[in-house]
């Protein structure tokens, strides 16, 4: 989510960390987009591969906290503990103000509110009616809500730690540029193409999904999403792979002409030019 608001940021998911008190173990509580609200170790979270994350804390001179100090504590608590509770389904409509579904961001700013606290003082907004369309394609419905990228300014927070995985920033980069440029494309109308003749196989593979939900599981569709969806997100996700693969070897072609890496513009300019977008 972090390429697609009118202001683009850092940062794409959100998990809020617990530490139990008894055992000093700490897991996140995170919306998983097949799994819908989960809880995992800080193992698990660490190994589902990450270039970059970011700890925040709340600040400890907010009158809340030197109201109660333990407030991140119970808030946390309070998520772990409703997640345990019941099924939160993820919130693909992105409505951060209910929640009997959730997105990322929703997971933080329902456990705080619950508290008194609300971060994402003010929403983000999606205001090109290429991303909206495109975002539209995949279930999102609300184009004024709560961005992952965000959380990073918010004033009522402070940075403790962060962690980079710098060998992969090159690939981060042509992650992003690709996706910049389809954004670009969809900016300009154009539409995700799918193969019709997959709608049929992705329906049955939407109703095997719904008999493994029903059961704990959670392939191969997510729960939420229409075939329809689940057909274009697919599509979506071979076509950034087929560009990727065409940004590299031109970035590889650079890098052999000039000897040395090319630089973000380039990669840019490179991405531009494979879609046709700009």
């Amino acid at each position: 989510m972090s390429r697609r608001n009118d202001f683009p940021g850092n940062f794409s998911h959100v998990a809020l960390i617990y530490v139990e008190e008894e055992i000093n173990e700490p897991y996140l509580i995170e919306a998983h987009i097949k799994r819908g609200v989960a809880i995992v170790t800080a193992e698990e979270y660490i190994n589902d591969r990450k270039l970059r994350f970011m700890v925040l804390r709340i600040r400890n001179d907010l009158p809340e906290i030197k109201e109660d100090p333990l407030l991140p504590h119970n808030a946390a608590k309070f998520m772990f503990e409703e997640t345990q509770k019941r099924h939160i389904p993820y919130d693909f409509k992105m409505t951060f103000f209910e929640p009997e579904a959730m997105f990322c961001s929703e997971v933080g700013s329902y456990a705080y509110k619950e508290y008194g606290i609300q971060l994402w003082q003010s929403e983000s907004t999606i205001s090109s009616y290429g991303v909206v369309t495109l975002l539209n394609t995949f279930g999102v419905e609300n184009f004024v809500t709560q961005m992952p990228s965000d959380l990073e300014y918010d004033p009522q927070l402070a940075v403790v730690a962060e962690w980079r995985y710098i060998k992969a920033l090159f690939e981060d980069h042509l992650y992003n540029v690709v996706i910049d440029a389809i954004l670009v494309c969809a900016k300009n109308g154009e539409e995700i193409d799918h193969n019709e003749w997959l709608l049929s196989t992705v329906r049955l593979e939407k109703g095997y999904s719904y008999l493994m939900n029903l059961i704990g599981r959670t392939d191969p569709v997510p729960e939420g999403m229409s075939a329809m969806q689940a057909a274009k997100s697919e599509a979506f996700i071979s076509r950034h792979e087929v560009l990727k693969e065409k940004v590299s070897t031109k970035a590889a072609e650079f890098l052999k002409m000039k000897n040395y890496t090319p630089p973000y513009w380039e990669l840019v300019r490179m991405a531009e030019e494979t879609t046709g977008c700009k």
